[in-house]
C-alpha cells in the first residue's frame, strides 16, 4: 500500500460521513471509490440473497474480502459462504472460506466486474463468481479457477439469459433468473 493509499483509508476512518452514498474497494493496490447502485442492483442482490438457503449459508452483502497474495479488498455485492467456515467477528472473509462471490455490473463497475475482479477472485481460488449483467439481461458463472495473480482466471464459463435457471451445484440450488430486472444498454463492456 502507497502512502497515498494509507492517508485515504486515515481520512475514512476519521471522517466516515465524507464517503456515505459510496462502495469504495482496493483493487490490486488502486482505491477504487464508485456512487450508490441503482434500485434494479440491489433487487437483483437480493432476489438472488432470498434464493440461498439461509439454513446452511451465509450470504452478505458487501462484505469485504482477504484475498492471500493480492493487494486486493474487493467488496462483492453478495457474498456466500458455508456456515462454521468463518467464526468470531471482523470485517474480512478469508477467499479460501468462500463458495461464491456474485457481482451485479452497473455502468461504472462492468470493466472491473468481469476484468480485473475476474482475475483476482480467480487468484483467491474462489470456487465460483456469477457476474449478473442487468444490460444484457445475462448471467455469466466462472468456476474451476486456476493461477495466480493477474495471470489467474476461470477455466469454465457458462452464459445464460434471464429467464432461463442458473445451475449453482456448488450450493445446491438453481437461480430463479425471471424475476431480475434490466437496465438500458450500454456501451458494451471490456471483457477478457
Amino acid at each position: 500500500m502507497t502512502a497515498v493509499d494509507e492517508r485515504m483509508i486515515a481520512v475514512f476512518d476519521e471522517h466516515p460521513e465524507l464517503f456515505e452514498g459510496y462502495k469504495i474497494e482496493l483493487l490490486r493496490g488502486n482505491i477504487v471509490m464508485m456512487a450508490g447502485p441503482d434500485r434494479v442492483h440491489n433487487w437483483i442482490v437480493q432476489d438472488v440473497q432470498d434464493q440461498i438457503p439461509r439454513e446452511r449459508w451465509h450470504r452478505l452483502q458487501t462484505q469485504d474480502i482477504a484475498i492471500p497474495g493480492e493487494s486486493s479488498e474487493p467488496q462483492p455485492d453478495l457474498v456466500v459462504f458455508e456456515k462454521g467456515a468463518v467464526e468470531g467477528p471482523g470485517r474480512l472473509i478469508p477467499s479460501p472460506a468462500v463458495t461464491l462471490l456474485v457481482e451485479v455490473v452497473s455502468k461504472s463497475t462492468g470493466d472491473a466486474d468481469y476484468g480485473v475482479k475476474r482475475s483476482i477472485y480467480a487468484a483467491g481460488s474462489v470456487p465460483a463468481y456469477l457476474i449478473i449483467d442487468p444490460f444484457e439481461a445475462e448471467c455469466l458463472l466462472l468456476t474451476e479457477p486456476t493461477g495466480k495473480g493477474e495471470q489467474a482466471d476461470y477455466e469454465v464459463e457458462r452464459t445464460v439469459k434471464f429467464g432461463a435457471p442458473v445451475p449453482l451445484d456448488m450450493l445446491g440450488i438453481e437461480l430463479d433468473t425471471s424475476g431480475f430486472g434490466t437496465l438500458p444498454k450500454v456501451r458494451r463492456h471490456r471483457r477478457p
